[in-house]
């Protein structure tokens, strides 16, 4: 009898070997290049862009250069919650913003502290498990928690009393304050944009059965749910029955499985998904048969869900998972005399904020290319001593570039983001091209050890990574 028939043991290192090999496999790193489609992107893109600017700016014209890293670490905070009912964004957007200056504290505080390198690695690694744990179980979804991490390591290195640690804080505070501004200022003029806009990617996702087949199935139904959770979020306005009818009608194409039922609205589909991406205030929602929509109740609000949440195997597993790997890989980066050990901890926890094991694998491996090159481009550009003024038109392109591609390719964003993010460390203390070389080596060992702590924890049922078979 072979032994994986008796001894469970056996059978999950078998898994997770086989996890480890796909880690090396060709297919996952080409599947690691697909650059994906998206929409909607350009806008929110934007708005971060535009928030990071405005505390850049102000930052050089009030001669605080040295803290406008944090406060555009603050502004940052506009880049969660993306596609989100204004009602439920601006509760987000705000507890990102607080968890921000949060952070910026408490690395501030350890740096104030004079606390030995492996002690900030373990206080930092169990603040990444909490990051974690807090923003999937409040699904405050955006950049994830390696950039509250990001935050209390640079505070860290930045403070050393305690006035430092106020400055910090308020710098950081600040960004969140004006990022949260920019990012509700649509709400003023087009307070049903997302409403609009949810359902305009539903109809698209039902317009894909037509060439996809079962596989759209399960996204096309997920895409009219979260429509109808947005609608249902946002104000109610005489187009709301018109927005639900579109959104019934969806699902009735869907219900219908079949190609011809498709056909038969793609052309209505496709007209309908137009007008509800223009942003006109005057704009008409397109009219349909709406007698039979009946306004849905409000769905449970985000802090209820996330405090039942806060108890999800899963996420407490994933965050347990996301500490284990971030304390490993500062350890092993400080053990090997790499100048910034906590740069390893984020890209361990980087690579795991993966949904299942291949897409760790496919953010690990993104994060790693992605960190090269954009290691090498900021080198380029730290060369060039550029001054201040031109290095925050560098840094707002590079974070609008990111926010373009983060839903397209996350090794382009990682090159955008790693050239800005060493650009930021350079407004508020001096530093050399060599910072790429050291960037990329703890980028290489956090992704590693990232990958190696999935393999060897990865679920009994997560075959994502394996062939379908036929």
């Amino acid at each position: 009898m072979l032994p994986s028939t008796v001894d469970p043991t056996y059978s999950r290192l078998r898994h997770a070997g086989g996890a480890l090999a796909h880690s090396l496999s060709a297919d996952a790193w080409r599947r690691s290049l697909d650059v994906r489609s998206a929409d909607a992107v350009v806008a929110p893109a934007v708005r971060v862009g535009l928030a990071i600017l405005v505390v850049l700016i102000g930052g050089g014209l009030l001669g605080q250069t040295h803290l406008a890293g944090f406060a555009a670490l603050g502004a940052l905070s506009s880049a969660f919650g993306r596609h989100e009912p204004y009602r439920r964004l601006a509760a987000k957007s705000g507890c990102a913003g607080a968890g921000v200056a949060a952070y910026v504290a408490l690395g501030a505080a350890v740096g104030a502290a004079g606390m030995p390198m492996w002690a900030e690695i373990v206080l930092l690694a169990v603040a990444a498990g909490v990051a974690f744990w807090l923003l999937a179980a409040f699904r405050i979804i955006g950049p994830g928690a390696v950039i509250l991490i990001f935050a209390a390591a640079g505070a860290a290195g930045f403070a050393d009393t305690a006035a430092d640690i106020g400055v910090a804080v308020a710098a950081a505070a600040t960004g969140a304050v004006i990022g949260w501004v920019i990012v509700m200022a649509p709400a003023l003029y087009h307070p049903h944009g997302p409403a609009r806009v949810a359902v305009a990617r539903a109809l698209a996702a039902v317009s894909a059965l037509e060439n996809s087949g079962e596989s759209a199935v399960a996204p096309a139904r997920a895409a009219i749910a979260k429509a109808r959770e947005v609608v249902a979020l946002g104000p109610r306005h005489p187009h709301t029955h018109e927005l639900l009818a579109l959104l019934d009608a969806a699902e009735a194409v869907v219900d219908g499985g079949s190609h011809d039922t498709v056909r038969a609205r793609r052309d209505d589909f496709a007209r309908f998904e137009s007008e509800l991406r223009k942003v006109r205030r005057d704009i008409e929602v397109p009219r349909v048969d709406a007698a039979d929509a009946a306004l849905p109740d409000r769905p449970e609000g985000f802090l209820r869900t996330g405090v039942r949440d806060l108890r999800d195997r899963a996420i407490v597993i994933g965050a347990g998972r996301v500490m284990l790997a971030s304390l490993l890989a500062g350890w092993i980066a400080l053990a090997a005399g790499l100048q910034h050990p906590l740069w390893a901890t984020m890209g361990a926890m980087a690579a795991l904020q993966g949904a299942n094991y291949r897409q760790t694998v496919q953010r690990g491996i993104q994060r790693l290319l992605g960190n090269v090159a954009g290691a090498l481009l900021a080198a380029i550009l730290i060369a060039a001593a550029l001054g201040y003024w031109p290095l925050v038109v560098v840094i707002v392109a590079l974070q609008t570039v990111a926010e373009l591609y983060a839903t397209r390719n996350y090794a382009l964003t990682s090159i955008a983001v790693t050239a800005m993010a060493l650009l930021v460390i350079g407004l508020g203390e001096p530093i050399g091209p060599d910072i790429a070389l050291s960037r990329i080596g703890d980028t290489l060992i956090g992704v590693v050890v990232g990958v190696v702590v999935a393999a060897l924890t990865i679920a009994r049922g997560d075959h994502h990574h394996l062939p379908a078979r036929s």
